[in-house]
């Protein structure tokens, strides 16, 4: 019985890294640096991206974003009051509810994305701390981000999702008057999972050194492919 369900599990990543390659495939064919952004619900990252990509734009980089939520479109409501193209896709529709994107569900969705017309596109995942780390869509580069109001335990309690990024995102630092967080700590443990990966500690709220990570954003095109 142990056996059989390790073999279910090795068949549903090895199918989903099959349709991960092909969806990369196409979206290096027009053109379109991608990124998987997690974190888990409530860090920030739909109001991170709200500030970072206004004004990508003006560096040249036409972006996008593909904004999965189990149900709803409110984060997809506010980021397309940016004039980006915004695409929903919900699991609860067809997919039953599912806490990650994974490959064949981003699939669903490239005939409705405007890769032509893009340089980077954006997928802001399910918030979710283990299972988006486990599902690769076709990315180029993944970025985590978490914020000091989870606690510092968190690369360690959700390794995976901390070793699977190229660039971390430490949010909300204008509360830190407000809090008992470590962020060296915190920086620590992230050391001890993924040692010396990229990482910024930021405000979306106040767009404290945002400016940073809409600068990473802007080079990704131009660079090589982050993600084997």
């Amino acid at each position: 019985m142990h056996r059989t369900k390790v073999r279910v599990v090795e068949d549903v990543l090895d199918a989903n890294d099959t349709i991960a390659r092909a969806n990369r495939e196409d979206f290096a064919r027009a053109g379109v640096t991608v990124v998987n952004l997690m974190s888990a619900p409530g860090a920030g990252k739909t109001m991170l991206l709200e500030r970072a990509l206004d004004g990508l734009a003006d560096a040249g980089v036409r972006a996008g974003v593909l904004e999965g939520d189990v149900q709803g479109s409110f984060d997809a409501d506010r980021l397309s009051l940016l004039h980006v193209p915004v695409t929903q896709l919900n699991t609860g529709a067809g997919f039953g509810g599912e806490c990650h994107l994974d490959a064949n569900m981003v699939r669903s969705a490239l005939p409705s994305l405007p890769l032509a017309e893009l340089d980077l596109l954006v997928i802001e995942n399910v918030g979710n701390l283990v299972c988006p780390a486990e599902f690769r869509v076709g990315e180029d580069a993944r970025i985590m981000v978490c914020s000091v109001t989870e606690g510092e335990d968190k690369p360690l309690k959700y390794p995976l999702m901390f070793r699977a990024c190229e660039l971390v995102i430490i949010n909300k630092v204008d509360l830190l008057p407000h809090l008992d967080f470590d962020v060296e700590r915190l920086q620590a443990n992230l050391d001890q999972v993924n040692p010396g990966v990229d990482r910024m500690l930021v405000s979306a709220r106040t767009g404290e050194s945002v400016g940073a990570f809409r600068a990473w954003l802007a080079a990704l095109p131009g660079r090589a492919t982050v993600a084997a």
